[in-house]
């Protein structure tokens, strides 16, 4: 396999098997990220579970649902595994999936919270890990050279 080109002002993509991140935060942040990949996979795994009739599927099973927490669950069933597999291999399109998905689940809970209830802990967890991406990503940056 060939190695990538880089021209002058481009960025080379992570490679996978290279050398850890030299600075302290880069490698806070990746472990934040793999940890949320985790995190994400574990969340799409539940869904799919309420979709095969198990786990988070109230009674009636998910045929016995209404259409807005039909739609819900396949949509988070989705997008929470591609941002665990984008999250993991550390792409910035992971974390803008990541974003979307948190995103999602709050406005899900604030504006329509009988699709899946009260459920208060998304409102105090995803707007903390949101913040907490936020700072490890400005502090890696901080200290990468010019």
């Amino acid at each position: 396999m060939t190695e990538p080109v880089v021209r002058q002002g481009e960025l080379a993509p992570v490679q996978a098997g290279h050398e850890q991140p030299e600075t302290i935060w880069t490698w806070r942040l990746l472990w934040f990220l793999r940890v949320m990949a985790v995190l994400s996979m574990l969340k799409g795994l539940r869904y799919w579970a309420a979709i095969c009739g198990f786990g988070l599927a109230p009674e009636g099973g998910f045929e016995g649902q209404t259409m807005a927490w039909q739609a819900a669950t396949i949509f988070f069933a989705v997008i929470d595994l591609v941002a665990a597999v984008g999250l993991w291999l550390s792409a910035s399109w992971g974390a803008v999936v990541w974003l979307t998905a948190a995103a999602s689940s709050i406005v899900v809970e604030v504006f329509f919270p009988e699709i899946y209830g009260d459920l208060f802990i998304v409102l105090a967890i995803e707007p903390a890990l949101i913040i907490a991406y936020l700072a490890l990503t400005i502090l890696a940056a901080r200290e990468q050279p010019a």
